[in-house]
């Protein structure tokens, strides 16, 4: 259903050094990149789609961030989503919500959620049930 998420980004410096190292926990691989447009984009081995993409919006306005409007990336573990979240705030994010379970929305549900240098809101989640008390 989606073919790409596009955020907006101000500095594709800081952007691309943030979701570098978050699409890495992810398994994510850059499919492109170019500093002088500036964008770049992701993808998961061997799917050319969906891409998640990051640039300077198309109209040269400053980039800003929607309210209400959250992009969650799906985690294949409980585990990578602590990654994430430890690798999102070490590269500068704003927690918004520490690793954890959220049953109101399912029994297995577990996430974080942060904002990215931009002020976007991220969650980071896996939707399966661990073993060991987790």
């Amino acid at each position: 259903m989606i073919s790409h998420v596009f955020i907006g980004i101000r500095d594709f410096s800081v952007a691309f050094d943030f979701y570098s190292a978050l699409m890495a926990e992810l398994g994510m691989m850059l499919k492109f990149s170019d500093a002088e447009k500036p964008w770049a984009g992701w993808m998961a081995s061997g799917q050319p789609r969906p891409l998640f993409v990051i640039g300077l919006p198309f109209n040269d306005a400053p980039a800003s961030a929607g309210n209400g409007q959250m992009i969650a990336l799906l985690a294949a573990s409980r585990e990578t989503v602590r990654r994430c979240y430890e690798v999102a705030m070490a590269h500068g994010a704003v927690d918004e919500g520490q690793p954890g379970l959220r049953p109101h929305y399912h029994p297995h549900y577990y996430g974080a959620y942060f904002r990215d240098p931009d002020g976007n809101k991220l969650c980071i989640c896996c939707h399966h049930a661990e073993e060991d008390g987790e």
